[in-house]
């Protein structure tokens, strides 16, 4: 699966927000059409822009990014998913189960990680408890020592806890910060394990071909921006050009 990232813009109640609603919404549609014109599986949406993050967003970003996620579900095709900055897998499970989204990414789903927000103290039991209040297929996609991040408990055993103790449905391996490669041996460790794995970060067409067969899915955004800036929006020939890569490679 190839997933393009959404960046959504500073939301209400961020520090950065310039009381621009209906601005945010627009930005949002257009870049999730790009991805769709680019055939893109999936489209991640996320609040990248809300800096400094909080650990758990408020009420009133809660209800912006719900609306800014269904104004982009009803016009795109694209599978959905949800992932709120810095750790609200709540908030991301509440807003994914309001709109219908597929998925939901959670940077810390469980064991406890040093970031620029404090320390980060997975929850995993109070998400899964309000998934079987509201049950839905909603996937649980956990990083693994998400960037931007450190972590006490070494790789390995993060990763085996986070599939067979937090019950990820899958996991996401990134490089130390956005837009880094990842380090192909953590790959190749979850793929000996016959663990869904998704590389959350660093692809581009220069090094795709070395880790297609080692990932099931693929997170793309920084590449996929103009001049391959996080901060720009998304060039869709670029988008275009690794999907292309990305589907040959695959066989489809």
């Amino acid at each position: 699966m190839l997933i393009g990232m959404v960046h959504l813009k500073p939301l209400p109640g961020s520090y950065l927000y310039e009381d621009n609603l209906d601005d945010v919404i627009d930005f949002a549609i257009k870049e999730a059409k790009k991805l769709e014109e680019a055939n893109f599986d999936a489209v991640l949406i996320e609040n990248f822009n809300d800096k400094p993050f909080k650990k758990e967003i408020d009420k009133i970003t809660l209800a912006s990014f719900t609306v800014i996620a269904k104004a982009i579900k009803e016009e795109v095709g694209m599978k959905i998913g949800i992932n709120v900055l810095r750790n609200d897998s709540i908030a991301s499970y509440s807003i994914a189960y309001a709109i219908k989204a597929d998925f939901i990414r959670v940077n810390v789903l469980n064991g406890v990680a040093i970031t620029d927000q404090g320390i980060i103290e997975g929850n995993a039991h109070e998400l899964f408890r309000l998934k079987k209040l509201v049950p839905s297929k909603i996937k649980i996609y956990a990083d693994v020592h998400v960037k931007h991040s450190y972590q006490f408990i070494d790789f390995e055993t993060s990763l085996l806890d986070t599939y067979e103790r937090a019950l990820a449905d899958a996991i996401i391996i990134s490089g130390r910060r956005t837009g880094e490669e990842v380090n192909i041996e953590d790959v190749k460790l979850a793929k000996k394990y016959n663990i869904p794995t998704i590389i959350g970060s660093g692809v581009n067409e220069e090094n795709i071909k070395k880790f297609i067969n080692l990932a099931d899915g693929f997170i793309i955004g920084s590449y996929i921006k103009r001049n391959g800036n996080v901060n720009n929006e998304i060039d869709i020939n670029r988008a275009k050009r690794i999907a292309e890569l990305f589907k040959s490679l695959r066989g489809r």
